[in-house]
């Protein structure tokens, strides 16, 4: 804690808001560094984990809590997974991904105006299967390339 004029240790940071902080300076310094691959992965993994908060919200009446979760996970599936699709190059699986995700968005609203867990779990079942297959199809060595380009840049 820092000191203050007064002499009390008391900051005008909690260690909730410091948490906060230095987990958002992690977030940039990883997505500062990230390859494209490894930011569909931290799309996946941010959709993922806002899904968990908001049933952790549900589960303790926390409405606000739920809403801010829900509509975080409904703005990574759509503006950033469906939007990140190349439908030209994808083709059709480009198009059924793209499906998918607005299938998922729709579940997630319904799951957030009718408290409805089950449509939250639905949604951790279609992603993350799809998380997985992409986390396994990771460029081999990418810390090798991204070296790589940095001496070249």
């Amino acid at each position: 804690m820092y000191a203050t004029a007064t002499g009390s240790s008391a900051s005008m940071f909690g260690s909730k808001n410091m948490s906060s902080v230095y987990r958002q300076i992690d977030i940039e310094t990883g997505v500062s560094g990230a390859s494209a691959h490894q930011l569909i992965t931290l799309l996946f993994n941010g959709a993922l984990d806002s899904i968990a908060q908001a049933k952790g919200a549900m589960q303790t009446r926390n409405i606000e809590g739920k809403c801010a979760a829900i509509s975080k996970a409904v703005r990574i599936v759509d503006e950033g997974l469906k939007a990140g699709l190349d439908m030209r190059a994808g083709g059709e699986l480009a198009q059924q991904l793209g499906d998918l995700y607005g299938y998922i968005t729709m579940r997630l609203t319904q799951g957030n105006l009718r408290n409805d867990t089950e449509a939250l779990d639905e949604c951790v079942r279609l992603l993350a299967p799809i998380r997985d297959a992409w986390v396994s199809i990771a460029p081999a060595d990418a810390t090798v390339v991204r070296a790589a380009m940095e001496v070249h840049a």
